[in-house]
């Protein structure tokens, strides 16, 4: 039984909601809501800053791009942690991103702009012209 309440505790505590005023977009899956910073969960996008290749940063501010307008359109639901970790080796927040039910990493997915995370960074520039 105390599990159980531990459990509920914790899922209920990592749902929240924001809107835009407090947020900031780094890159393609990055951002600063309220002073946190969040990673998105089980995506990959193009390197800005520390690119390989011209492409590649390309890409990355096409992505950066456009996690803003899906983030603008409306309420952003906030999902922490993948159920093992909260954060990441860089002390960002784990979480699903979701404007109207719609998880923002697989819409930046189906835009091409960002993949599935394989376990590490993999190269862009070979992907990407």
């Amino acid at each position: 039984m105390r599990r159980t309440l531990i459990a509920a505790v914790i899922i209920a505590c990592s749902l929240a909601t924001a809107d835009a005023a407090g947020l900031r977009v780094i890159d393609g899956d990055t951002v600063i809501v309220s002073d946190e910073t969040i990673r998105i969960l089980n995506i990959d996008t193009p390197e800005i800053r520390h690119a390989q290749c011209d492409a590649e940063r390309r890409l990355g501010l096409v992505a950066k791009k456009r996690l803003e307008e899906l983030l603008l359109a409306g309420e952003i639901e906030i999902t922490r942690g993948d159920g093992k970790r909260m954060t990441d080796k860089y002390g960002r927040t784990l979480a699903v991103l979701s404007v109207g039910g719609d998880d923002i990493g697989e819409a930046l997915i189906a835009d091409g702009l960002a993949r599935p995370w394989a376990g590490k960074r993999e190269p862009w520039c070979d992907k990407v012209k």
